[in-house]
């Protein structure tokens, strides 16, 4: 409205004058009250400039607010990124199977002897009906020698057993150990398992094999007299490089045997049980959740509405001293018109 006023004004300055020869000649015939003529509009008028002016400035500091928020996100979002790329999220997979691919359990028997060893499935194990004797061998064992990995110097004889494959059936390995005399005051064997009995018997450097699997697997132990039950669970890990680890959890549970022999006996038995605790194979991966795509997405955002805002503000200030400018030049008109 001002500017349309000051361009009218400048357009059509004879009719202003005409009109205000007219009013002067009126109001020489007409008394008009004091201060009416002349002030009404031109207060009015001021009073509309100066909100608008008042409300440019108010909206010039939302949004250089908005910008100096703008700019902390910023900073906020590379901060961010850059954590949680020094700081990988543990990921955590569970995949179903049917069957499994058959473990190998190493046994580290030493002077006791194997006496059977029998697959069984849905955990029914029926009891022995001469413990301490030789019975059926039905798994597949492999005998072997190596030198130990840590010491290269002793020899080791492992025992290579196939572990149970049919989760679905519950199949479980059950194995008797006699060991007739030993110079310890405790007894029990060693074993330990790895992933693939398969892969050992295509191997063909098997003593190499067993060394890079005593290395690389922890071992257990279970003890004389009673019935160890063996729960396994198997856990996949892939490293940073992309190569993968397998390892096995397991949860035992003890029996104690009772030994219902008619003699007393000074030999030591041996009862192991191993079983798959349940048909999911956990796989462990660190991941970034940092994307990168995202986060450049919203820097483009950000730098889009700074651009924005600058520009708002740049427009703001120009049309306040354009106003300012018009105001000025009317002010003058006004008063080379009174004078």
């Amino acid at each position: 409205q001002l500017s349309e006023d000051v361009e009218r004004v400048s357009e059509n300055p004879t009719e202003e004058r005409e009109g205000e020869m007219e009013v002067h000649e009126d109001s020489s015939s007409v008394i008009l009250p004091d201060g009416e003529l002349g002030t009404t509009t031109p207060s009015l008028r001021f009073s509309k400039t100066c909100l608008k002016n008042v409300f440019s400035v108010i909206l010039l500091f939302i949004y250089l607010l908005l910008m100096a928020v703008a700019v902390f996100l910023v900073y906020q979002t590379i901060s961010d990124f850059r954590e949680k790329l020094k700081h990988p999220v543990m990921s955590v997979t569970y995949k179903e199977v049917s069957l499994y691919d058959a473990p190998g359990i190493a046994f580290y028997p030493g002077k006791a002897r194997l006496l059977s060893c029998k697959h069984h499935y849905y955990d029914h194990i029926p009891p022995l009906i001469n413990p301490g004797q030789p019975g059926d061998i039905e798994c597949t064992t492999q005998r072997i020698n190596y030198t130990d990995p840590f010491t290269n110097q002793t020899m080791k004889y492992a025992l290579v057993v196939q572990g149970p494959r049919d989760v679905k059936k519950r199949e479980l390995v059950f194995l008797q150990f006699h060991l007739n005399e030993t110079d310890q005051d405790f007894s029990a064997i060693d074993y330990l398992l790895f992933s693939s009995f398969q892969e050992f018997v295509s191997s063909p450097e098997k003593a190499k094999f067993m060394k890079d699997c005593e290395s690389s697997y922890s071992s257990w132990k279970f003890s004389a007299g009673f019935r160890t039950w063996v729960k396994m669970s198997l856990v996949k890990t892939k490293e940073e490089d992309g190569s993968e680890t397998v390892e096995f959890k397991q949860e035992t549970s003890v029996v104690n045997y009772i030994d219902q022999r008619t003699q007393p006996r000074s030999d030591q038995l041996f009862f192991v049980v191993f079983e798959w605790k349940d048909p999911f194979i956990q796989t462990v991966q660190d991941i970034i959740t940092a994307n990168p795509w995202n986060m450049i997405a919203l820097l483009c955002g950000i730098f889009l509405a700074l651009f924005k805002a600058a520009d708002f503000a740049k427009l703001s200030v120009k049309w306040m001293i354009k106003i300012r400018r018009r105001h000025l030049k009317r002010t003058r008109q006004v008063t080379n018109h009174i004078s």
